[in-house]
C-alpha cells in the first residue's frame, strides 16, 4: 500500500494527480483500479472526477512494480516484463504464458497482448505485432500461438476450426478420476449470465458435443496429476468436464473446490497448456512448424505431485 499526501497549490482531478505522480497508471488501470476498490481518497472512494485538495491523503492499494514499472528505456509499457517466446520463425511467435496473465485487455495493462508487442519492440520488431490467434483462461498457463502475417493468422484460424492442431495440458484434480484413463463426451451448455458452462449427455438447443480424453500419470494422497488432450475446444472445456465427473481442477475458483484451494493456497487453476502438435504443413506459409512438437516448461506443480509434497 502506498499513502500519499497531496501536495498542491491548487485543486486537480484525482485520475490526473495520480497519473502525474505514476506515469505507469493510465486511465486503463486507474478505471479498474477503482472498480476493484484499490484508491482510496481521505478513506472512502471516490469518482476520479473528484478534485484533490493540499494535505488530502490517498492510499493506493496497488503493486509496487505497478506503480513504478517502466520498459528499461524510461518509456512507460502497460507489460511488466517481455513474453518468453519458446518458438519463433517469420510466420509465427508461440510464447509461454504465466498463470494469472490475461490474454487480452487494454495495451496500458499488463496482459499477454502488452507483453508481445514490448517483446516485439524490444527485438527490432517492424509493423505490427503478432496477432493472438486463440487464448487461453487468464488462471491457465502454457503456449499460445500468434501469427506475424496474415496469411499465418488466416491458416492458424482454419487449424484450429479443424481442430487439425492437437493440444495437451497437465492438470491437478482434487479427487482421483475413474477409471484412470478415458475418453469423455458430452454437450457443452453455455450460461452467459453466470460466465459458467455445463456438460451434460443429452443434446438440447444451443449444445455444442465435447470430447475430452485424459490418462493420469501420478496419485498424490487425494490429488491426481493428468494429462489431457483436448479434441475439441471449447469455452471452459476442460474444467467443466473433469468437474463434471467430480474431480475438478485444483484452484479451480469457478469450477472446482474451494476449501481445498484455500488449505493448498492455490490462486489459479492448476492447468497448462504444455504441448502443440502441428500437422504436415509443407508446400504452405506455415511449412517451418510442419509436423513440429513443441513444449514449454512443466509448471511446478507437476514436480510436486511426482514426490509427494503437494498432496
Amino acid at each position: 500500500m502506498r499513502v500519499i499526501k497531496v501536495r498542491s497549490l491548487i485543486p486537480v482531478r484525482l485520475d490526473k494527480y495520480l497519473m502525474d505522480q505514476f506515469p505507469t497508471l493510465g486511465p486503463g488501470r486507474l478505471n479498474k483500479a477503482l472498480r476493484e476498490n484499490k484508491i482510496k481518497l481521505n478513506g472512502k472512494k471516490q469518482p476520479l472526477a473528484t478534485r484533490v485538495q493540499n494535505g488530502d491523503e490517498i492510499r493506493l492499494f496497488i503493486l509496487d512494480d505497478v506503480l513504478d514499472g517502466a520498459d528499461g528505456k524510461g518509456a512507460v509499457s502497460g507489460a511488466r516484463c517481455p513474453a518468453q517466446p519458446v518458438y519463433e520463425d517469420e510466420q509465427l511467435l508461440i510464447v509461454n504464458k504465466p498463470a494469472g496473465l490475461p490474454s487480452q485487455g487494454p495495451s496500458d495493462e499488463d496482459n499477454l497482448e502488452s507483453r508481445v508487442a514490448l517483446y516485439h519492440a524490444q527485438n527490432g520488431g517492424k509493423g505490427p505485432a503478432p496477432q493472438l490467434c486463440h487464448r487461453l483462461d487468464t488462471g491457465t498457463s502454457g503456449l499460445v500461438v500468434l501469427a506475424k502475417t496474415p496469411e499465418a493468422e488466416a491458416l492458424m484460424g482454419q487449424l484450429i476450426r479443424d481442430h487439425k492442431m492437437r493440444k495437451s495440458y497437465v492438470c491437478v484434480t482434487f479427487g482421483r478420476p475413474r477409471p484412470e484413463a478415458a475418453s469423455l463426451e458430452g454437450y457443452l451448455v453455455k450460461d452467459a449470465a453466470k460466465g459458467m458452462v455445463y456438460i451434460q449427455q443429452d443434446n438440447v438447443p444451443g449444445a455444442r458435443p465435447v470430447r475430452t480424453d485424459y490418462k493420469t500419470l501420478a496419485i498424490s494422497g487425494r490429488l491426481a496429476l493428468l494429462q489431457v488432450e483436448l479434441i475439441t475446444g471449447r469455452t471452459h472445456q476442460i474444467r467443466a468436464h473433469l468437474a463434471s465427473i467430480g474431480c475438478p481442477i485444483l484452484g479451480d475458483s469457478k469450477y472446482g473446490n474451494n476449501a481445498a484451494n484455500r488449505e493448498l493456497k492455490l490462486k489459479y487453476q492448476a492447468l497448462c497448456a504444455y504441448e502443440l502438435r502441428f500437422p504436415d504443413l509443407h508446400g504452405t506459409p506455415l511449412e517451418a512448424v510442419s509436423g513440429k512438437v513443441l513444449h514449454c516448461e512443466k509448471p511446478w506443480y507437476y514436480r510436486q505431485i511426482l514426490d509427494g509434497t503437494l498432496k
